[in-house]
């Protein structure tokens, strides 16, 4: 099944609502490929890149960026996501390998291995004054609900935000993707209500994509095809910005001693990127230049 990866924004009801629907099955699955990521930890990680993705799309403007932490007590153990307003995310957990039973209800236990007690918090870079952190307490651990609580707390935004990832035996990614609306000032009881109906009933986005439905399908389940205004189609990707010139920066900042180090020990170094996993080779050429600009 071949997916395109992309988010709908809309306004419903002439600003009622905001609603905003992704499919990134493919986002998620370069993911998982990059770290190698066992079901659980896929699950996990792919609701933090597409929780983050809606997030970004939501409050961010144009170059503005953030990073979603997300700290539980579970065992895949820190997870750490940027984002911004142009559709890009890249992230990754601190444990890869967690595979664990299926839930009460038959699906991977991303509660368990993110765990139930923690925090989540993000911090917006708006490129003004120093960066801001927003933080909640974690409320289940199934992120969704973790990131709606965010955006009532911090936000001051009433939303429903909705993740789903469904991977296969072999540890790919199926289908991923997600949904986040948020209620506007001129949103009324009776439209409220009747969303809340109609999310209740909503069954998973990750069974929905997985019967071909596409984004714009997605919120014409939830709304009045003729309530609803597209307002922008866009794509979303996983994409990391780490160079070797970035990395030579950060070596630079190191002490000198510990560079010498690894030019009379070692005669090289290697940098790998968290966010990627892509591996920076340094010879001595290299090393040296790098400490030649440390003077």
């Amino acid at each position: 099944m071949t997916h395109k990866d992309y988010m709908v924004k809309s306004i419903i009801n002439d600003g009622m609502f905001r609603a905003y629907v992704v499919d990134a099955t493919n986002l998620v699955q370069e993911a998982q490929t990059r770290h190698d990521t066992w079901s659980a930890s896929s699950a996990a990680l792919g609701r933090s890149l597409v929780g983050t993705l809606l997030l970004a799309s939501s409050v961010l403007k144009g170059e503005e960026k953030m990073t979603v932490r997300i700290q539980g007590d579970g065992p895949v153990g820190g997870i750490v996501v940027d984002g911004n307003a142009n559709g890009t995310v890249k992230g990754y957990l601190q444990d890869p390998h967690v595979h664990l039973p299926l839930n009460s209800k038959g699906k991977i236990d991303v509660a368990g291995a993110v765990g139930t007690t923690g925090t989540l918090s993000v911090t917006k870079d708006l490129l003004v004054g120093e960066p801001f952190t927003g933080q909640v307490e974690l409320v289940s651990g199934e992120l969704g609900e973790d990131f709606t609580y965010y955006l009532a707390q911090s936000e001051q935004i009433p939303s429903a935000v909705g993740l789903s990832v469904f991977v296969n035996p072999d540890n790919s990614i199926e289908v991923a993707g997600g949904f986040l609306i948020q209620v506007l000032p001129g949103a009324s009881d009776e439209a409220i209500t009747d969303l809340e109906t109609k999310l209740s009933h909503l069954p998973l986005i990750s069974q929905l994509l997985q019967e071909h439905k596409a984004p714009e399908d997605i919120l014409y389940q939830l709304f009045e095809q003729d309530t609803v205004k597209i307002v922008d189609t866009m794509p979303v990707a996983f994409k990391c910005d780490c160079s070797k010139e970035k990395f030579s920066e950060m070596l630079a900042t190191i002490k000198k001693a510990d560079i010498e180090q690894m030019i009379n020990e070692d005669h090289h170094a290697e940098v790998v990127c968290h966010f990627c996993g892509n591996k920076y080779q340094y010879d001595e050429n290299d090393l040296n230049e790098i400490l030649s600009k440390m003077d």
